[in-house]
């Protein structure tokens, strides 16, 4: 057993080394998944290979969340370090605008079309389609935040071969907003709180106080709706391949009982807590102000222990 725990350490060292010294390509290659409302773009970064190689499907999260974990209002290149450091270590990953964001507009819904299950399907089709490309030889789904909801579901659907979830909730939408919630004036939560229990119930609302019309126009209720019914906890549980939580103790949006609640409804699930990494996979504190500010700052590295933990994890599914 000491020799076992011994070895693991070492393997360790030397991933955390290897990290420390490699260069990141610069690039990787267009790839397009054809939809049905247009085409959703994206990026395969792929290692030389004389034979096959496993392939990392990276899914981001909720809003305007580009392939390399980017919105309009913030940069930090997370999901493309991740990308970056899998081809280092000879794993191929495919990255994705989600259909209506970036460089995949032309496959934009309107907002009052959109269901969560339209991600959760194009995320099916991709695993499909690099399972079906003869480069690779096993398909692991990687969802970050919202993308791990997503990832399971559309894991389990297109029978991928495993899935990691990063900073994913570890309960339905609409009990997080609620916890969300508890934050803001009695006004607010008066106001709020019938409206989520009418949506959790599948009832649109038409009627809807201009100031919480961010959260709940009418046109993303149906959105809303679509996403408030699954359970991360019912569809982790129906996962029957290995399974890989991952959660840093500095995230200020997902809690360690999140991390828990998936990594123990997991049939063939492990849990790696990573020390001091926030949820832009960044290493820093838990003060809000330190924390936030690494959201924009895309020449900080990913949080040192996360990427050997996901590549032993990747290179040991069978």
């Amino acid at each position: 057993m000491k020799n076992t725990l011994l070895l693991t350490l070492l393997l360790f060292l030397v991933l955390m080394k290897t990290y420390a010294q490699t260069e990141a390509p610069v690039a990787g290659v267009p790839i397009d998944l054809n939809t049905q409302k247009g085409t959703i773009k994206g990026t395969l970064l792929s290692p030389a290979s004389d034979g096959k190689v496993p392939v990392v499907l990276l899914l981001s999260g909720s809003g305007p969340t580009d392939r390399d974990g980017n919105n309009p209002a913030m940069k930090n290149n997370s999901l493309k370090m991740v990308a970056e450091a899998l081809y280092a270590q000879g794993i191929a990953s495919v990255r994705f605008d989600k259909r209506g964001i970036a460089a995949s507009k032309e496959a934009a819904m309107s907002e009052f079309d959109l269901r969560f299950d339209h991600y959760v399907q194009d995320a099916a089709a991709w695993i499909q389609k690099l399972k079906a490309d003869l480069r690779f030889s096993k398909v692991v789904v990687l969802g970050h935040s919202e993308g791990s909801l997503i990832g399971m579901i559309a894991a389990r659907q297109a029978h991928a071969d495993a899935f990691i979830s990063i900073a994913g909730a570890g309960q339905s939408a609409d009990k997080i907003i609620r916890q969300q919630l508890q934050g803001q004036p009695p006004m607010i939560q008066v106001a709020a709180f019938p409206i989520l229990d009418q949506l959790a119930q599948g009832k649109a609302v038409p009627e809807v106080n201009p100031m919480l019309a961010s959260l709940f126009r009418p046109s993303v209720q149906p959105y809303l709706i679509s996403w408030f019914r699954y359970d991360p906890q019912a569809e982790m549980a129906k996962l029957k391949i290995p399974v890989l939580v991952v959660q840093g103790t500095a995230d200020l949006q997902v809690s360690m009982q999140d991390a828990n609640y998936l990594a123990g409804a997991a049939a063939k699930g492990k849990l790696v807590t990573v020390d001091n990494m926030n949820h832009v996979l960044k290493e820093t504190t838990s003060d809000r102000s330190p924390n936030i500010s690494t959201y924009s700052n895309p020449t900080l590295p990913l949080a040192a222990p996360l990427m050997p933990a996901l590549v032993t994890f990747v290179k040991s599914v069978k």
